[in-house]
């Protein structure tokens, strides 16, 4: 992968969970420089990895004087700020729409005259385009059909993503490739991280990680619904060579999941992490999320296989253990930002904190 070495490298959101593994990633390929911008609003600055070769700028990719300074000799650029994730979204349609629609739209009005660049990567959402459902899921594929009936805005401005990628690469041949995510874990995500958000998912963000944390402490790990929703787990070091193989082999206005393929309950994961971390406290059961219509879905792999020669290697058992084994080693920084939230949460009476 030596295709960004010596090169000048963008991530805008460089310092999140899956930004600072991308990051960590690119450093192995000895780039000339990798440039992160992110305002912090869900990480950490001291997760940033220390290099020379970093420039690390904290703001927004909105900010019209950060944008200014772009210069026009970037040879890729990573797209992956978010606004973290459904439940924040539907809490704050705007700051949802400052964070992830207006910084796509920004990012690419400022560089679809760069005559450099020789690839964009935007991070999208598998959920966006599963089918809404209850009932057996089939393997979402790249084509599916996008419902105009979406369960968030976060999954609204996810597609909108798409559609600009796709209207700048069509009007100024900005080579975008769009990479859909599925339910991404591992080394790096810390509960918490970043500011206040307004609900329990600025601390309880993911499934994996909050049952990790609780099953650590031997408390009760908090199920919705019947646990028999499935979601599609990728282990966060396959989404990093996803994202490097999308930059090298994508085809710009091409789009590619990057996703495991396989089903896995939540009743299923929280005995695996109960069993892992050797919690024996029972699981607590809540009511289903009245928003999410998604209740099975999982990731078609064929179209990544065949176009990237993806495919996810970390098998989710493996992927758990080294998850459990990083937050253990991590607990005091996790639990600092959890800690950062206690007020507001105990203030609102937060559920399930």
């Amino acid at each position: 992968m030596n295709e960004f070495t010596d090169k000048r490298v963008l991530v805008v959101g460089g310092a999140g969970f899956v930004g600072n593994n991308l990051v960590k990633g690119l450093l192995q390929y000895a780039p000339r420089e990798i440039v992160i911008i992110d305002n912090l609003l869900s990480s950490e600055r001291e997760t940033v990895p220390v290099s020379p070769a970093i420039t690390f700028i904290e703001g927004s990719i909105t900010d019209d004087g950060i944008l200014a300074d772009l210069d026009d000799d970037m040879a890729y650029v990573f797209h992956l700020a978010t606004f973290h994730g459904n439940q924040n979204s539907i809490h704050d349609p705007l700051a949802d729409h400052a964070n992830n629609t207006l910084t796509t739209l920004k990012l690419y009005e400022r560089i679809h005259a760069f005559k450099n660049i020789e690839k964009v990567i935007y991070s999208s959402a598998g959920c966006t385009v599963a089918k809404k459902t209850h009932d057996d899921a089939e393997a979402t594929r790249e084509d599916a059909a996008i419902s105009l009936y979406l369960d968030s805005p976060y999954q609204i401005s996810k597609v909108i993503g798409e559609f600009y990628s796709n209207y700048y690469y069509r009007r100024y041949q900005l080579p975008v490739v769009k990479a859909r995510f599925q339910n991404v874990y591992g080394p790096g995500e810390i509960l918490g991280a970043g500011r206040w958000r307004g609900t329990a998912a600025t601390v309880w963000r993911n499934v994996i990680p909050t049952f990790i944390y609780k099953a650590i402490k031997g408390r009760a790990l908090p199920v919705e619904g019947s646990g028999e929703a499935t979601r599609d787990f990728i282990y966060v070091e396959d989404i990093v060579e996803g994202l490097l193989l999308c930059a090298m082999r994508g085809f710009p206005g091409e789009v590619y999941n990057l996703a495991s393929g396989t089903q896995t309950s939540i009743r299923e994961l929280a005995s695996s992490i109960n069993e892992i971390a050797g919690n024996t406290t029972p699981s607590e059961w809540y009511p289903g999320r009245n928003w999410d219509r998604s209740g099975k879905r999982f990731g078609s792999t064929e179209k990544s296989k065949k176009g990237l020669g993806f495919e996810s290697k970390v098998n989710l058992r493996d992927g758990l253990k080294r998850t459990i084994d990083w937050i253990r080693n991590n607990l005091t920084l996790v639990e600092s930002c959890i800690e950062r939230h206690r007020a507001y949460i105990e203030k609102k009476g937060v559920a399930n904190a």
